[in-house]
């Protein structure tokens, strides 16, 4: 609907630049740069690296998402930015090109949570989240499940990962089995031609004392790599794919045992998964499986959604203005460990935004004429 909010979302918190722009839950643009060939050769993502190539790209990605959405940057009605959690240097360069657009249009600013920005991202696709919503995010540097009452306001962590993420766990494994960085994306490939059954690698935090809803895949990772260790101690070939498949079986297992326990528990009857993993082929089979058999609607973005990208953002600083949450002040800074817990960070003041109106015509005049 035209009366809906129009925003542009800016996503730098790890190796991306996404530019998303959203009309309400329609998303007219995502504009995604990565970097991840420059940190292959590294084997994980170097910080220095991902902030220099997001300056490089940031200003050719918003523009290609301004033409691929077919506006102007005069019509936004917002700018969002993820304010954390993430690497501080590549969101300092988000956060700080949010804030240049955002001043030089004279448009409201969002600095929104990565975490939260993941979850809202699904209404571009399935239409509005149901309230409250509980959600299975898991990428390389989170596995969280949230109770989310209002997106915009009330995110509640119901248990996370005490050591590796699964992301993390997926990349170390990748490494052992020297088959390159990412490891998500190729252990996935391969899995689907091995046996999960093939070797009994363990399941972590499942015992009936450990708590309910948090995740630990640090003994998983120590348990494959020494079995892949022992195979080529004795001069044995080791059986790739079905490694690949035992561990990834061994991940989802615990992923979306734990994920429907709390729907469960909570009485909340469906449950979105996002966050880059579950781009995985297996975690979606395993989850819509279970889910169905519990009574539980499955909510999953299609996998270029679930990595980062600007659309989250934007999706995100859409409901912001929707809801009339608060902009954030012009001192917005990144925030690198930025709790679940604020889905957005709002100005304590907004009546300086509008002290260099003088300023702000004068770089409307000159941006994008």
């Amino acid at each position: 609907m035209a009366d809906e909010p129009l925003v542009l979302g800016i996503e730098t918190s790890c190796d991306e630049t996404g530019v998303g722009i959203v009309r309400g839950t329609t998303l007219l643009a995502d504009a995604v740069a990565s970097s991840v060939d420059e940190h292959a050769r590294f084997g994980g993502v170097v910080p220095e690296v991902a902030s220099r190539a997001h300056l490089e790209a940031m200003v050719p990605t918003i523009e290609r998402a301004l033409k691929e959405a077919g506006i102007s940057a005069r019509d936004l009605d917002g700018i969002a930015v993820t304010a954390g959690p993430g690497l501080a240097g590549a969101l300092l360069v988000g956060v700080s090109a949010a804030k240049s657009y955002a001043y030089a249009l004279g448009k409201p600013l969002y600095g929104v949570n990565h975490l939260a920005s993941h979850i809202c991202v699904d209404q571009l696709e399935h239409g509005r989240l149901p309230e409250p919503t509980m959600a299975l995010l898991v990428s390389g540097g989170h596995s969280s499940l949230l109770l989310a009452p209002d997106i915009t306001a009330d995110v509640r962590p119901m248990g996370s990962t005490i050591d590796d993420a699964a992301g993390e766990a997926f990349d170390k494994i990748a490494r052992v089995l020297q088959l390159g960085f990412p490891g998500g994306p190729v252990i996935d490939r391969l899995a689907r031609e091995g046996d999960p059954s093939a070797i009994a690698f363990p399941r972590g935090l499942t015992g009936p004392r450990d708590a309910p809803y948090d995740f630990s895949f640090s003994g998983l990772k120590t348990s494959v790599a020494r079995w892949i260790e022992a195979k080529r101690n004795a001069g044995e070939e080791v059986p790739v794919r079905d490694v690949a498949a035992s561990f990834q079986e061994a991940v989802v297992d615990v992923l979306t045992r734990k994920a429907v326990r709390a729907c469960k528990d909570q009485g909340v009857d469906h449950l979105m998964i996002g966050g880059g993993v579950a781009a995985n082929s297996r975690l979606r089979a395993l989850a819509q499986e279970r889910c169905e058999r519990a009574g539980i609607r499955l909510r999953v973005p299609r996998p270029g959604l679930c990595t980062d990208n600007g659309a989250m953002v934007a999706a995100l600083g859409a409901e912001m203005v929707a809801r009339n949450r608060p902009a954030s002040d012009w001192e917005l800074s990144a925030d690198s460990s930025l709790p679940v817990t604020e889905p957005h960070v709002p100005g304590q003041d907004q009546d300086h935004r509008h002290d260099h109106d003088h300023v702000h015509e004068v770089a409307k005049d000159n941006l994008y004429s």
